[in-house]
């Protein structure tokens, strides 16, 4: 039989079909005491993908999830991409008024839902979309009511590279989620550098993320694609995660950088065996040198972070283990990929300067979904017309050609006319001893018009008063970047995947008005 995998493309549906004929009984996925093999999971892309297109579903038409991680999840989405349907997964903690417009946006024509996102989306359905229940904790049509009969056939569809695979849409932190629509290409892209990271069919990936973030699609397709086993944490905890990667032997995980704190941090963490790791994966937000430096000495298996966007683009990336003087980066550009910077006027910088990194790869989004302006927003095209992606991160290059992140450039902010990161404030912040987490955003200021302001969560047990720290801060950084304000928290906000949302704390504190 031929090897699927090696081919110039192909599709993810079809190696799960490869990987059932030729080891049936083999495990896809697991959660809790329940798991699917690769027959059965094969049996239930079928009855999804021949459900679909009897309700009159055609390649590019969408559906949406709006669930939390389970195996009912993953099979329906495999099976919408079986079909051709292009998959919107939802996130349930978006609120019930933009998950409305990104099922509208998606021209989503059915949703699936757990009790989690029926709550999320509120109860009423008023000239919406059919729901379907993927739990039976919803007055929803069911899922195993709505499936096709075992046995039923679709009808073949051969995806294309450049057809839709999935709209992703961003988490919102900066404004208005926007739909991110990823090609079949892409996502082949994906599975195919996975050979380089020891995937194959004893590969066992532990995810503790979301599905509808791209954090974890990354490597729930590969493993899959390799016919290993994806054991699914719905929901994260630290002894817990622990406790499964020693029982399942785990080879794989991707975890952001949050969640890797906690690990490290957890009391328990040595006495547990994890000498099965190959590889672990962290993206989606900054990742503390000093941390990934713990993971190294204390945690077998290689570490690589991933540095890139989910509308694609260029992706650094740092296999920490083989350099680790570099830990203070993200890495150098993957293979066949060109990152950039260029300046406010969309010109290229000089070697050393600072820039805003951009890129460009055969990974890069189709656009936004139905926003073309936004589309043209976050291109930018070298002198010979190359089409690269804008992060609007800023960044510089060292001369080996490794990238070190400064800041999001919308998070720099100017106080007296200087440009001020926080990422430099907060590593400052994080160098006190008492110090756990810390970030930094700008605040209006009637002297400077802008001036830092501080959010710090501290270590259990440690006390130190906000003008200790202040001061001591402040003892610590330039003139110009010294903070104006620092606020003592019991926990810094975020999204489901880990980003802090610097949006939540400036709104909430310029509610309280502009420092003098």
């Amino acid at each position: 039989m031929t090897d699927l995998i090696d081919t110039e493309f192909g599709t993810i549906t079809d190696l799960i079909r490869q990987h059932a004929l030729r080891a049936p009984q083999q495990r896809a996925l697991v959660q809790g005491e329940r798991h699917l093999d690769y027959e059965a999971l094969d049996r239930l892309l079928d009855r999804t993908a021949y459900a679909l297109q009897r309700d009159g579903f055609r390649p590019g038409d969408a559906i949406a999830i709006c669930a939390d991680m389970s195996i009912e999840y993953a099979a329906i989405f495999l099976g919408a991409l079986r079909a051709g349907v292009v998959v919107a997964p939802l996130a349930p903690g978006s609120g019930s008024t933009s998950l409305q417009r990104m099922v509208q946006d998606a021209h989503a024509k059915l949703i699936f839902v757990d009790a989690h996102g029926v709550a999320a989306m509120g109860q009423a359905n008023v000239h919406g979309p059919a729901r379907i229940a993927l739990d039976d904790q919803t007055t929803e049509r069911l899922l195993e009511n709505w499936l096709a009969e075992t046995g039923q056939q679709p009808v073949p569809v051969a995806a294309q590279a450049n057809w839709p695979f999935n709209i992703i849409y961003s988490s919102g932190t900066t404004g208005e989620p926007k739909g991110i629509v990823q090609s079949h290409g892409m996502r082949w892209t994906h599975v195919r550098r996975g050979a380089a990271y020891h995937y194959d069919t004893k590969t066992v990936t532990l995810l503790s993320t979301p599905l509808y973030s791209n954090t974890t699609l990354v490597v729930f397709f590969p493993t899959l694609s390799f016919g290993g086993t994806v054991v699914l944490m719905p929901k994260f905890d630290a002894l817990g995660y622990l406790a499964l990667a020693q029982t399942y032997r785990v080879t794989h995980t991707m975890l952001v950088p949050v969640q890797y704190q906690r690990l490290m941090a957890h009391p328990e963490f040595d006495r547990f065996d994890l000498s099965s790791y190959q590889v672990k994966f962290s993206t989606s937000a900054p990742f503390d040198a000093a941390v990934k430096a713990d993971v190294l000495k204390r945690w077998p298996g290689g570490l690589v972070e991933f540095y890139g966007m989910t509308e694609g683009g260029g992706t650094c990336i740092l296999e920490a283990h083989a350099h680790p003087e570099k830990l203070h980066t993200v890495g150098h550009a993957a293979e066949g990929h060109d990152i950039r910077l260029i300046d406010d006027n969309g010109m290229e910088v000089g070697v050393g300067e600072a820039g805003e990194v951009v890129g460009h790869s055969g990974g890069m989004m189709i656009g936004y979904h139905g926003q073309p302006e936004k589309t043209r927003e976050a291109e930018w095209f070298d002198p010979h017309g190359k089409r690269f992606i804008r992060t609007g991160d800023i960044g510089r290059f060292d001369a080996d050609g490794f990238l070190t992140l400064f800041d999001r450039k919308k998070d720099m902010l100017i106080s007296g006319g200087f440009n001020v990161y926080p990422s430099d404030l907060e590593d400052v912040l994080r160098r006190h001893s008492s110090v756990l987490e810390a970030a930094v955003v700008g605040v209006p200021s009637k002297q400077w018009g802008e001036t830092p302001a501080a959010f710090v969560v501290l270590k259990p047990g440690q006390a130190v008063t906000t003008k200790e720290l202040l001061e001591w801060s402040n003892g610590q950084l330039g003139k110009t970047q010294r903070l104006g304000s620092l606020q003592f928290m019991d926990e810094l906000p975020r999204s489901a995947i880990g980003k802090v949302l610097k949006r939540t704390l400036r709104d909430n504190f310029e509610a309280r008005g502009a420092i003098s």
